[in-house]
């Protein structure tokens, strides 16, 4: 059964772009779904039903550019390029603003059509639709005959990994995610946080304790009940809502409840990695995520979220303190890593460094001295920078011979965790602004175990304090332009278009 064909068109415009993006993506969704209705009311359907991702392709001639100083915005030399698109409703403003900075920078028109790949049918699902809950087993096995499923081999990461070789005669990459891999990371997303991506904002902070959601729960709930005073304004001014897994939409005092709000129930049981997001309007707004224990839950979550194309992401976490001079409750700001998690060595070779962001290292030491109201030589009393090691070994002590210890000291490392470098590195790889400030909840190599008493105590005392500060150093740099956070420090020199 053939979709709805379209014509391939040019634009000189980016909003007319986009409409036309749109107009062809809910066009082949239509089908798509009235096609699955009707398959599975047990209709034998008389033909494959497939519909195709929208694409963009820009042609240019010249290595022209209008503004060198974007670390994004224009191709990487002539020739032709171009990406397939999904889920304008979602990506609406992003897309908008890739298409006018390449209009701006090359000066030539956009063609807008209908690619090559195949819509999987389970993409074109909303999200309270499930094909398991709606059709018997022995139907579910004819699907595969009548739709397209998601193939895994169009959804590689070669494009951001820079192994992608263009075939001859094929137009060249302008974004680092096709459709397909954006469509399978949306999905993901939903299963492993428990809430939808179009709640996820542009700054994201992760944590590897509770304790920090707890506090941030209580701060969004606090915050939620409160309106803003135009005598006394405050940057969380603009924050409307508040989201926690299951979609439970807590709105701002004075905010309207929106269609779609009762939609929301708290789950049965916590997702693997629950996310909860203080919502602003323009999507500048907090994203926090409790990725777990481990390098493998960083990986994945970031591999993920790295489709919504966030400003920055922020490790907030508990670290292990390897220098003598520091105490608990210290805080670390990594400005290096040493990468013994394993888990992106075929992706991101380990003799590829990954450097620490000035935009970011500013604004995490700026937030510290904020809130502790500590300045100069005074705080370095309680913050050291330096590098911090990666270990997929929780028991790390327990290995022999003092090896881990030995390599620590070569490396100069003064704190060590299981996903700050999982976490930076992917932010290197996909070109997302990284950073990370941990704080020392035990020292191991002194005798200074986290026990349950210990633990407790230190707690109650810093978390507050650090998540206080992971919220200022995200006031600090939204008040820069994107432009400026997105470095040129991450991209290659052979990179695509899109920021």
């Amino acid at each position: 059964m053939a979709a709805p064909q379209f014509p391939t068109q040019r634009f000189s415009e980016a909003q007319a772009a986009l409409d036309y993006v749109t107009q062809l993506y809910d066009a082949q969704i239509a089908h798509l779904r009235q096609a699955l209705q009707r398959f599975v009311a047990g209709e034998q359907l008389s033909d494959h039903v497939r519909a195709r991702y929208p694409f963009v392709r820009v042609h240019t001639d010249t290595v022209r550019m209008a503004d060198s100083r974007l670390s994004y915005g224009f191709v990487a030399g002539p020739g032709t390029y171009e990406t397939t698109l999904t889920r304008p409703d979602l990506f609406a403003d992003y897309y908008r603003e890739q298409f006018a900075l390449l209009l701006a920078n090359h000066g030539v028109d956009l063609e807008v059509g209908l690619g090559a790949d195949p819509i999987p049918v389970h993409f074109s699902l909303d999200e309270h639709q499930h094909l398991e809950g709606s059709m018997p087993a022995d139907r579910r096995l004819l699907l595969r005959d009548q739709f397209d499923l998601p193939d895994l081999g169009a959804m590689d990461d070669g494009i951001a990994n820079g192994t992608h070789e263009v075939p001859p005669g094929q137009a060249g990459p302008l974004s680092l995610f096709t459709a397909p891999r954006v469509d399978y990371s949306l999905h993901r997303l939903r299963h492993y946080t428990a809430t939808s991506p179009a709640h996820f904002q542009n700054f994201v902070l992760f944590t590897n304790y509770q304790f920090y959601i707890d506090e941030f729960v209580r701060y969004g709930h606090e915050l939620m009940r409160r309106a803003p005073d135009p005598a006394n304004p405050q940057d969380d001014d603009d924050c409307i809502a508040f989201v926690e897994p299951g979609n439970v939409i807590t709105r701002r005092v004075g905010q309207s409840v929106e269609p779609g709000d009762a939609l929301g129930a708290v789950p049965p049981r916590l997702p693997q990695m629950p996310a909860y997001h203080l919502l602003r309007k323009d999507h500048s707004g907090i994203t926090m995520v409790n990725i777990g224990v481990g390098p493998a839950n960083a990986k994945t979550i970031t591999d993920h979220i790295a489709v919504l194309r966030p400003h920055a992401w922020i490790m907030l976490g508990h670290c292990a303190g390897l220098r003598n001079s520091q105490q608990l409750g210290d805080y670390v700001l990594a400005h290096g890593y040493v990468r013994e998690d394993h888990v992106l060595d075929e992706d991101l070779p380990l003799w590829v460094p990954i450097p620490p962001l000035a935009e970011i290292q500013l604004a995490l030491e700026g937030a510290v001295a904020d809130v502790t109201q500590l300045r100069g030589y005074e705080l370095k009393r309680i913050m050291r920078t330096g590098t911090v090691a990666s270990t997929d070994n929780r028991n790390w002590e327990l290995l022999p011979q003092r090896t881990p210890e030995r390599r620590f000291s070569q490396s100069r490392a003064v704190a060590l965790d299981m996903e700050s470098a999982t976490i930076a590195a992917n932010g290197f790889r996909f070109r997302v602004p990284y950073g990370t400030l941990l704080c020392v909840s035990d020292k191991p190599l002194h005798g200074e175990l986290k026990l349950p008493g210990m633990a407790n105590q230190f707690y109650r005392e810093r978390v507050d304090q650090h998540l206080r500060i992971g919220l200022r150093a995200i006031e600090r740099l939204r008040a820069n332009r994107a432009g400026q956070l997105h470095s040129r420090k991450l991209r290659s020199f052979a990179e695509v278009a899109f920021q």
